[in-house]
């Protein structure tokens, strides 16, 4: 899997100014052209409290954007379920725009606030 710098660039700019904490996780989203995935992290103990990915949905008739706005809605659904309201959103040097803001409209849409 190669990165372009460009998006490594921009997203080490990104990590350096947001961190998750437990009151406050991260959700960060990963998206390839067929799919698309997202976890929220808490930064301060370093592990993924709750994740989502289209693999688990595996709706074949929805466009890539249909099916990362349930993405979203799923993980807030997860997220919810644990106790989890407010968190910081880590786009991981996408662009903000097509699947990642489908995912996190879906998310907003499913109850989480950012």
């Amino acid at each position: 899997m190669a990165i372009s710098v460009s998006r490594l660039r921009i997203k080490r700019g990104i990590r350096n100014k947001i961190s998750g904490t437990a009151a406050r996780p991260r959700i960060t989203v990963f998206k390839s052209n067929s799919r698309i995935s997202a976890q929220i992290i808490d930064d301060s103990k370093g592990h993924t409290i709750v994740s989502a990915t289209s693999v688990e949905l595996s709706s074949k008739k929805n466009t890539n954007v249909e099916l990362s706005k349930e993405v979203g809605i799923k993980l807030a659904e997860k997220a919810i379920a644990e106790g989890i309201t407010e968190v910081v959103f880590d786009r991981n040097g996408y662009v903000y725009h097509g699947k990642v803001k489908a995912l996190a409209d879906g998310a907003r849409e499913g109850g989480l606030k950012f």
